[in-house]
């Protein structure tokens, strides 16, 4: 019988379904267009309502990320990269392309996890994917960045060699074991540019972005998916 426990790990060897979904639909909700730059460097109620603005007025966007992560208790670290949309309500899709391809696709109805390599897809109720609050809260478009988490200035200052803005978020109530959340502002525009966010057993995930686009109504369609031929699908959860 799969289980949950052996999808997550044939996918990581260390976060749930539930925490990657968290993790990258907070990471998509605060890649956004900018606001002009401030005269000096912003209060964190500043910070936070240029953002938050931002992410109000935005319906959709793309980026390509990399994203490497740490496995602090083995000394092993990983690269992969590839693509990312998101598009209000309750859409994303994330498509690895390197080192090897692996597909999260989610919209309001079901879930996918497709491993190319293993022929193997992974099926979920999209509720039960999204049974975080936060979650929900952020891919319906009625996310608060204060309400959803404490702010603070990092240890290194608020600001990186560059002049740009770092902020570190902590979920309350440490919600999907997620610890601390690091993000950096342009300083400029107020998109992200980078993030670090680190686990409850200080493991870490760094994801970059570029080439980023907005508004650009990506079909609905792209958040649907259909399982190849010959692939073994696994439905996950439910009765």
């Amino acid at each position: 019988m799969v289980t949950l426990k052996s999808m997550i790990k044939s996918f990581s060897n260390r976060h749930n379904w539930k925490e990657i979904f968290l993790v990258l639909s907070v990471i998509a909700a605060l890649i956004l267009p900018g606001a002009p730059a401030l005269s000096q460097v912003p209060s964190l109620d500043e910070l936070a309502g240029k953002i938050q603005g931002a992410y109000d007025n935005t319906r959709d966007f793309k980026a390509n990320f990399i994203q490497e992560a740490t496995i602090k208790s083995m000394g092993r670290a990983t690269s992969e990269e590839g693509t990312v949309y998101l598009k209000k309500p309750e859409r994303m899709l994330w498509n690895y392309t390197k080192p090897s391809m692996k597909k999260m696709v989610i919209n309001p109805q079901k879930a996918w996890l497709y491993m190319p390599d293993e022929e193997i897809v992974y099926v979920q109720d999209a509720k039960e994917v999204l049974s975080s609050k936060m979650t929900i809260r952020f891919l319906t478009g009625i996310g608060r960045l204060k309400d959803d988490f404490d702010m603070g200035i990092p240890a290194g200052g608020a600001t990186d060699t560059e002049g740009n803005y770092a902020v570190v978020l902590t979920p309350r109530g440490y919600e999907a074991g997620i610890k601390t959340l690091l993000i950096t502002v342009d300083k400029d525009t107020f998109h992200i540019r980078g993030c670090l966010f680190t686990d409850l057993y200080d493991n870490e995930t760094r994801l970059t972005f570029s080439n980023i686009e907005f508004n650009t109504d990506p079909p609905d369609e792209l958040f649907d998916f259909a399982p190849p031929p010959g692939v073994k699908v696994y439905t996950v959860g439910g009765r």
